[in-house]
């Protein structure tokens, strides 16, 4: 569910015009998380790492509210609930992109994103759709592969976009603790490095 927000009397309406009128209203940084002990319980749940930190962005994100704003048709909402849109990839290094649900719970969250990647598996493209389209959700993608320090995202600046863009990087060692990059991106009319913050001090938490 979504609630209009009175941009008469918000807070940050001026920052929301402000910022509307830039070409390119995504401002982002790279923050290192320490998920040394997420490892571990990925491990002993018997939960792949990536579905284990995504479960828990998405977590993340839904603990934020400007994360959880969306601007439609010039109105700015805020949503009850955030899901994941993730990039699932395919042996033959194609991807396509998904609708996984949030849920409280790791193991529904599990089950919902393995049913997405099995139907990534049996299909070819990019698998459009309302599903993939919808705007509350956050765009995720993993690139275990690179340790960036920097990342930017294709967009389409001419069509609606404020759902925030998180991606992780390859993990590496620091000492005793195991370090992954995690790069976000937001609508600067809706969120600032504050708030960004916020999300990166959540996930931190949670896999640290």
């Amino acid at each position: 569910m979504r609630h209009p927000i009175d941009l008469a009397t918000w807070n940050r309406r001026e920052h929301f015009e402000f910022f509307s009128q830039f070409d390119e209203p995504f401002h982002g940084l790279v923050a290192n998380v320490d998920c040394t002990p997420a490892l571990g319980e990925a491990k002993r749940l018997g939960v792949s790492f990536f579905l284990y930190y995504l479960y828990h962005a998405v977590q993340a994100v839904n603990a934020v509210e400007n994360l959880r704003d969306r601007i439609e048709g010039g109105q700015v909402y805020r949503y009850d609930r955030i899901h994941a849109s993730a990039t699932l990839g395919r042996p033959d290094h194609t991807f396509s992109f998904s609708f996984i649900e949030q849920h409280d719970e790791l193991a529904a969250f599990v089950r919902g994103a393995q049913a997405e990647m099995a139907a990534t598996q049996a299909s070819t493209g990019l698998r459009l759709g309302p599903s993939t389209a919808r705007p509350d959700v956050i765009h995720f993608s993993a690139i275990p592969w690179v340790r960036f320090t920097g990342l930017t995202h294709a967009r389409r600046f001419g069509g609606p976009d404020s759902a925030p863009k998180i991606s992780v990087g390859q993990t590496y060692r620091e000492g005793a603790a195991t370090l992954m990059p995690v790069s976000v991106n937001v609508h600067h009319g809706l969120a600032d490095a504050y708030h960004v913050g916020l999300f990166l001090a959540e996930l931190g938490r949670r896999l640290g």
